[in-house]
């Protein structure tokens, strides 16, 4: 497995590329083409949360519940579309909620 990728916008890799990732910026059509790419190559993948919703939903689903590479949908920079919020999905999980 190669280096940590980080999949999204422009911006946003600029900084993952300071932090030492390997990064792409796809077109918003070969996200999915580059998802499974990265699920057989990257050691680690994120993935901003505008391109995520590039990828069908079962898609996505059995990348993020994949044991290797471990996967994540993460912020852009200008916070155009929110990531998930896995805090509130672990306590509808563990059926917690308040």
């Amino acid at each position: 497995m190669s280096a940590p990728l980080f999949i999204g916008d422009e911006v946003s890799a600029t900084g993952y590329r300071l932090a030492g990732m390997d990064v792409r910026v796809p077109a918003p059509e070969d996200t999915r083409a580059l998802l499974q790419w990265a699920l057989a190559n990257a050691s680690l993948i994120l993935l901003t949360a505008e391109y995520a919703a590039h990828i069908p939903a079962a898609e996505l689903t059995r990348a993020l519940t994949s044991i290797r590479p471990p996967v994540l949908v993460v912020p852009d920079v200008a916070g155009r579309v929110p990531a998930p919020d896995y805090g509130l999905r672990l306590k509808q999980a563990l059926g917690v909620l308040e």
